[in-house]
């Protein structure tokens, strides 16, 4: 029997990108596709506007600020929803009445990966996000997300309330926009290959094969 193959995956991402939700699915989806690989995602934030204040802003106001053409959104989130359906995400924009800061998010799944859950947590803000249409910004949401996946509710809310690791998240969002990412999903394999963009699952097991060459 082969023995199975180890590979860390950096993941260069926002949890208020839609993009990054249909490219974290489809990485699953491609990792399945190589049952021999054992992969291990590590999750490195990027913030798709870390400008945004704190409580968030109108999504809709804000949406329309970036699309100043209408059609243009709604061809967009068209093409989102057919995607997202192929790998069981159900985009609902219609609920999203805010766009958030996403650095406490950040904080949330960096508290995470040590405490072993990420990707249970990064799931779950995606869904609770573009699914749910909450406001992953709001601590009481996130310690609510942080609880379901076993994490201590209360010594997530101090962190938040404290500040902890604000700092690291926004310093690991510039050395991304330093290191060169201007899109996201940004996923590196092996630190040997790179792929943009939501890509299809097949083209993701074409980057894993060709970095486990490298």
């Amino acid at each position: 029997m082969s023995q199975p193959q180890a590979m860390i995956i950096d993941v260069v991402a926002d949890v208020v990108c839609p993009w990054c939700y249909l490219g974290w699915r489809r990485l699953k989806s491609a990792i399945a596709l190589r049952p021999d690989l054992k992969a291990q995602l590590i999750w490195r934030p990027y913030q798709l506007d870390p400008t945004l204040p704190e409580d968030g802003v109108d999504r809709k106001a804000y949406m329309a600020q970036k699309f100043k053409d209408p059609e243009k959104l709604k061809a967009v989130h068209t093409a989102l929803v057919e995607g997202g359906a192929e790998e069981g995400i159900v985009f609902n924009f219609e609920a999203i009445a805010l766009s958030p800061n996403t650095n406490a998010a950040h904080r949330l799944i960096r508290w995470a990966l040590t405490a072993g859950v990420q990707d249970h947590v990064v799931e779950a803000l995606f869904k609770a996000y573009f699914e749910q249409g909450l406001d992953i910004g709001d601590p009481i949401v996130l310690g609510d997300i942080a609880e379901a996946a076993g994490m201590e509710r209360l010594v997530v809310l101090q962190l938040l309330s404290e500040g902890a690791d604000k700092e690291a998240v926004a310093r690991e969002h510039a050395m991304a926009v330093q290191g060169g990412v201007t899109g996201v999903p940004f996923a590196i394999f092996a630190g040997k290959v790179a792929v943009v963009g939501a890509e299809s699952p097949e083209r993701i097991a074409q980057a894993i094969d060709q970095a486990l060459a490298a």
